[in-house]
Formats: structure tokens, C-alpha cells, sequence
């Protein structure tokens, strides 16, 4: 006999989307669940919703009548366990008083009463008649009992709830009165026309699933709940924005279907171009920020407690800062502080080295050429108050911002809105302009706290941006000192070199061996000034690739270009040597290092060189008997720049020998006592054994 009633296709769809519905926010409560009878409670009342659509599906698609009574059973179940969440509401925790105990022993009797009578009378499936049969009425007019029951219980929440908590009730409170509406109008037709109509029964799992977003919203109002649900800004305005969509376009539909029903041979056609038509708005509108941003500052004002989710708009706002393809970090700190308050264009003023504070960058907005000084009206206030200024309410009310008068330039700009400082710790580091946003925004503490929190955090990454700048040009400058202080170190030596020969020339004019020495070391001194020429402009890259050097050749040449130097100073290269090696680098470090014993040692001292073979090494060992060195400063002091003993020295050239020893595979070995004298190696791998080992030094 149910078959006769064409309802099986929209009751699946009507109970599978309460299925879907009651499930979803099942689960959603169970992993928050944190106990509590309240929780407890409104858990099961889901569960067993979603129980009882299930068991509404299955009967649409089979019509067994052992489904249906399950399905009765259940929602009769369902309706209980919501009853009695809102007494919990309602009574709990004000139990102690006699006159509340006795209000809440009553409705819970009474329930349970009307309860035992639905469950025991027969019911009937919908569409089947009840053949005048009293009890199967009575059974129907205990449930329109529950259902007027749970609507009591609404308006005594309502009535005895205190002001604050209304604004956190009304979503409960609006759905489940529509919930239990519904089930009186569907249940005073059943006992009027002795049936349940089937129209209405297929309808009611989807009018009932229409609960669980006013149970969603109103667990996120009530803090003291013992449900944790989060519901994100972000999908309540993209549901909210579906479903003003969703809206639209039934409405559309409707005038379209009235059009085409009442139109004749024009409706069809009217229809079309209706529904064209509201597409084509309806995309138009979703392309305007205007809109969205009317519609965020609607679903925070009238959704949540808070204007802001202060997580997400947090990491909105760091995404911004470090988004590196969104322009400079100076145009995404003003991107960033206007996507807070939905600005659509904005400016940045940074203070500049005379202490003015000029534009330096800006989104949207026009350029603006004057600068602020440091002791003008607009810096000194932002200074000293750290106040978010609103340009309209100063204009229309300067009392409320005293000792502030808006520069000309900014009293000017009338898209200028609100004026954010930058602070860093006490100093004031310059100050964001942003424009009239697009939707009307009131300006309230937490607007006001939010840009202050997040201009704080702007400063900051701007002064870090700012140091590091300026530490990079500290380096630049460091390392051109520092190459200049090297060919400095280098000229020295080499003017020494021709001095001696100026020196000497008048007294050896005539000896054909001076001569000889005098030529070769102005080559010499020549070859070495080309060779620093060419090392300055390749910067610190050799000027020629390395190859095997003659190691007594080199200190044979070094011994030469020591002139009237000779006499103290004696070769011994017991061993025909190859390196590989920069020729001319590594005679300026023998040689710098030769000339370095010489200038510790006495007119009557020494200087031994001694070239010879050992452990697969070619050594350079330079002795002398001068003054030493102790062992603190050849731990601490001889191999780092701008150390030496030397009193006019610039403690280059041990630096550099050591850096170029190593650079090549090999170390230097120091031994020196003060007024014992020095003893340094210079180990250095053989040409047919090149091997990298680090430098050490020896005490």
C-alpha cells in the first residue's frame, strides 16, 4: 500500500542529507569531546539524528515496516535526548534551590510520560490511515506533546537566561524552535487528517538536518560548554557567501518557473535570459572586493564574539611580510597592515638620515614629495601618544586628538583614512597611511590593538632589513680596508727594496756587481708591481694557475733581492725541490718571511734558510737569533691581521703567508722564545705528493 505513494525519491535525498549532516557534527563533537553532561547529552541527541536518518533512508528505499518503527522509535529517542539538553540548559546548576528542583522533577516526569505513551501506542507509516483508531491518535498527540514541550522549554530558556548570555542562545535556540515547529505542524496534521501526510514526512529529515549549523554556531558562543568546536572565519564567510548564493539563485529560478508558467510562448525564452542574467550579476557582484568586504565585516559582526581570528589573520599577515615576489619589504609592510582593516592602498614614511621622515614606499596610492620633520605636529604626537589616528575623526573633531594638527599634505589626501606609527622600542621609525577601506569599518579597541600589534611587528622586520643593509656596507667597506691595507703592506716592501738600492748607489756606483744586483732587483720590484696590478683587478683570485716551482731557485732570488742584507743571511738547499705553487707568491712569502728574521735580529745576528726534504714534504725552514716572540702571541696574535710586533708594522704579511701556505696544501710551524730567536717552517707537499694538510703551529 505504500507504494502507491510516489515518495521513495525526494524522502532518500531529504534523509540522506540529514544522514550526512547529523553524522559530520556527530563526529566533529566526539573529538571534542571533553566531557560533561551537557555535551554528553547534545551527543547523543546527534548520534542518535543521525541513527535516525539513516533508518528514515532505509525505509524510503525498502517500505519495510519493521524499518518504520525503528525509525519512529528512533526519532521519538532523538526528540527525548534534545528535550532534556535543554533542560540541562535550563536547570543546571541552579538545582540547589527547592522551587528549580522540583520545576526540573516535573518537566523531566512529564517527558518521560509523553515518551512512554509515543513509544507504546502503534504508529502508522506515512501516507496510511489510522482507521479512526483512538490509541494510534493518542500516540500522535504525545508526540505534538513533546514537541509543544520542547518549544516551553525554548521560551523559559530564553526568558530566564541573563542579558549576556542571549546574544551566545538565540542560534539554539532559533534552531531548535524552528526543529520543533516543524514537528507540530507535521504531527497537528496527523491528528487532524488521522495520517502523516507523506509530503510532510519526506521533508522532515531536511528541515530537521537545518538544525546543525545553529548548534554549530551556538557551541562556538558558548565558551562554557564542554565542547570544543572551532569554526573557522573563513568558512563561515565562504558558507555564508554559498549560501546568499544558493538564495539568489532560487529566487532567480522562481521568478524565471512564474515567467515561463504565466508567460505562454514568451516564458520559456524569459526564463533563459532571467536565469542569464542572475549568473551574470551574481559573478559581477563576486568580483567586487566592495562586496566581499561588506560581507566579512557582516559575518564578524553578527557570527562571532570577536571581530578578528587573530590566527589566522596573524599568519596572513606573516605570509605577506615574507612573500618576496609581492614587491619590496617596504611595499609589503603597507600591503600587509591594510589587509588587516580590508584598505585598499596605502603609503610608508621612514625616517631618513637628516632625521626627516619621507615617503619611501606605497601601494595604490599617490606619491607624495614633502617630508615631515621631526619636530612637526604629526611626528612629535605619534611619538609621544603611539595612538592609531583616524584622519576623518580628527578632522571633524580635533579635541579628540590634542596637540595634533594634520600637515597640510595629509589634511589634503582625501582618501587618507587611518595613521599606524612604526615603533621601535621608544623610537618612532616612520608611520603607514592607509585608505578608506571599502566596506564602512568602525574603528574599536580591537582594530586599534590589532594594528598596533602588527605595526610592531613591521618595525621590526624593517629595522632588521635596515641593519642588515647596513652591516653588508660595514663588510663592503672591511674588505676594500683590507685589500687596501694588503698592497699597502706590499708597496712598503717593495719601496724598502728600492731605498736600499738608492742607499747604496753612490758607494757602489762603479762595481759592475751592483750594478748587476741594481737591475735585476728593479725587474724584480717591477714584474712584482705588474703582478699586483693584475691581483687588484681580478680581486682575490690568483692572476696565473699554479705549477711546479723550483723551491731553491726561489730562495736563491730571495736571496739576491736582500742586497747589503746578504751578510747576515745564509742559503743552505741541501735538496733540488719542485712545488706546486704561484711562483711569485710564493717568493713574496719567503721572502716576507726572510725579511721578518732580519728585522727581529741585531746587526751582528743571523739568519739561517734551509731547503730540504722530509716525511714526503719540501721544507723552508728560516731560523734567526733576534729578539722572539712568546708563546701567547703565536698562539693568539702572529697569523691574524693587523697583529705584529713591529712598531711601525701593520701585521699583514704574517696573515697573508699563512692564508697562502694553506690555501696550496700546506702549514707553517712556528718555534720562538723571547731573546732566544724564531724558527719557522714552511712545509709544503712535493709536486709528485700534493696532498692537503691543515696548518698547525708549534711552541
Amino acid at each position: 500500500m505504500v507504494s502507491e505513494f510516489n515518495y521513495a525519491a525526494p524522502a532518500s535525498w531529504s534523509y540522506g542529507f540529514a544522514l550526512l549532516a547529523f553524522a559530520a557534527f556527530a563526529v566533529q563533537l566526539a573529538l571534542g569531546w571533553r566531557g560533561g553532561a551537557r555535551a554528553t547529552v547534545l551527543l547523543a541527541a546527534m548520534g542518535l539524528s543521525a541513527v535516525w536518518a539513516g533508518a528514515g533512508l532505509a525505509y524510503a528505499r525498502t517500505a519495510a515496516h519493521g524499518m518504520w518503527l525503528l525509525c519512529h522509535g528512533l526519532d521519538l529517542a532523538r526528540m527525548a535526548a534534545l528535550c532534556a539538553f535543554l533542560m540541562l540548559l535550563l536547570y543546571g546548576g541552579r538545582t540547589g534551590k527547592r522551587a528549580v528542583r522540583r520545576a526540573a522533577m516535573s518537566g523531566t516526569a512529564l517527558l518521560v510520560a509523553l515518551v512512554a505513551v509515543a513509544a507504546v501506542l502503534p504508529s502508522q507509516p506515512p501516507g496510511l490511515p489510522t482507521l479512526g483508531s483512538s490509541a494510534q491518535r493518542l500516540g500522535y498527540v504525545a508526540l505534538l506533546g513533546i514537541s509543544i514541550y520542547g518549544l516551553v522549554l525554548i521560551e523559559q530558556l530564553l526568558r530566564n537566561a541573563p542579558e549576556a548570555s542571549r546574544w551566545a542562545l538565540k542560534p539554539l535556540c532559533l534552531g531548535l524552535g524552528g526543529a520543533f515547529v516543524y514537528n507540530l505542524f507535521m504531527y497537528v496534521d496527523a491528528v487532524l487528517f488521522s495520517q502523516l501526510d507523506v509530503a510532510v514526512w519526506s521533508a522532515h529529515a531536511a528541515a530537521q538536518a537545518l538544525v546543525v549549523p545553529f548548534l554549530a554556531l551556538a557551541a562556538v558562543r558558548n565558551k562554557d560548554w564542554t565542547i570544543d568546536i572551532h569554526m573557522s572565519r573563513r568558512v563561515v564567510f565562504h558558507s555564508t557567501a554559498l549560501l546568499g548564493s544558493g538564495l539568489y539563485l532560487l529566487a532567480a529560478a522562481g521568478v524565471g518557473y512564474y515567467v515561463r508558467y504565466f508567460g505562454g510562448t514568451w516564458g520559456s525564452t524569459l526564463q533563459i535570459a532571467l536565469l542569464f542574467g542572475a549568473l551574470l550579476v551574481l559573478a559581477t557582484l563576486f568580483c567586487s572586493g566592495t562586496l566581499r568586504s561588506r560581507l566579512k565585516v557582516y559575518v564578524n559582526k553578527n557570527f562571532f564574539s570577536y571581530r578578528y581570528d587573530y590566527r589566522e589573520e596573524w599568519l596572513r599577515f606573516t605570509r605577506v611580510l615574507g612573500a618576496e615576489d609581492r614587491g619590496s619589504l617596504q611595499e609589503r609592510v603597507v600591503r600587509a597592515l591594510a589587509d588587516l582593516v580590508e584598505s585598499p592602498a596605502g603609503a610608508l614614511w621612514l625616517r631618513d638620515e637628516q632625521g626627516r621622515y619621507r615617503q619611501s614606499a606605497r601601494w595604490n596610492m599617490s606619491a607624495v614629495h614633502e617630508a615631515e620633520p621631526e619636530d612637526g605636529s604629526l611626528v612629535r604626537f605619534l611619538a609621544e601618544r603611539r595612538w592609531v589616528v583616524d584622519v576623518e575623526a580628527c578632522r571633524g573633531n580635533p579635541e579628540s586628538y590634542p596637540g595634533l594638527k594634520l600637515p597640510q599634505w595629509l589634511a589634503s589626501m582625501s582618501s587618507a583614512w587611518l595613521i599606524v606609527p612604526l615603533l621601535v622600542g621608544e623610537e618612532l621609525s616612520g608611520f603607514v597611511v592607509l585608505a578608506t577601506p571599502r566596506a564602512k569599518l568602525d574603528i574599536n579597541w580591537e582594530v586599534r590593538d590589532l594594528l598596533k600589534t602588527a605595526a610592531h611587528q613591521a618595525a621590526s622586520y624593517l629595522g632588521q632589513a635596515q641593519a642588515t643593509e647596513a652591516l653588508l656596507e660595514a663588510r663592503k667597506f672591511d674588505a676594500f680596508n683590507r685589500m687596501s691595507a694588503f698592497v699597502v703592506h706590499d708597496l712598503k716592501n717593495l719601496v724598502a727594496q728600492l731605498n736600499l738600492l738608492v742607499r747604496n748607489a753612490d758607494r757602489h756606483r762603479d762595481n759592475p756587481a751592483f750594478q748587476d744586483d741594481m737591475i735585476e732587483t728593479v725587474k724584480h720590484v717591477e714584474s712584482r708591481m705588474n703582478a699586483l696590478l693584475a691581483q687588484l683587478r681580478a680581486g682575490a683570485t690568483p692572476v696565473e694557475n699554479r705549477r711546479s716551482v723550483d723551491l731553491g731557485g726561489v730562495v736563491t732570488r730571495v736571496q739576491r733581492a736582500k742586497g747589503a742584507d746578504e751578510r747576515r743571511l745564509s742559503v743552505n738547499i741541501e735538496n733540488a725541490l719542485s712545488v706546486l705553487a704561484h711562483e711569485d707568491r710564493l717568493e713574496h712569502v719567503i721572502g716576507h718571511l726572510v725579511q721578518n728574521a732580519l728585522d727581529a735580529t741585531e746587526p751582528d745576528g743571523h739568519v739561517r734558510v734551509r731547503v730540504h726534504g722530509g716525511d714526503g714534504a719540501a721544507v723552508v725552514e728560516v731560523q734567526d737569533n733576534g729578539v722572539g716572540m712568546s708563546p701567547e702571541f703565536v698562539r693568539d696574535r702572529l697569523f691574524r691581521p693587523f697583529q705584529s710586533t713591529k712598531p711601525n708594522g701593520m701585521g699583514i704579511g704574517a696573515y697573508e703567508s699563512a692564508q697562502y701556505i694553506q690555501s696550496i696544501g700546506g702549514r707553517i710551524e712556528v718555534d720562538s722564545a723571547l731573546n732566544r730567536g724564531t724558527c719557522i717552517k714552511v712545509l709544503l707537499p712535493r709536486h709528485a705528493a700534493a696532498i692537503s694538510v691543515p696548518m698547525s703551529r708549534a711552541a
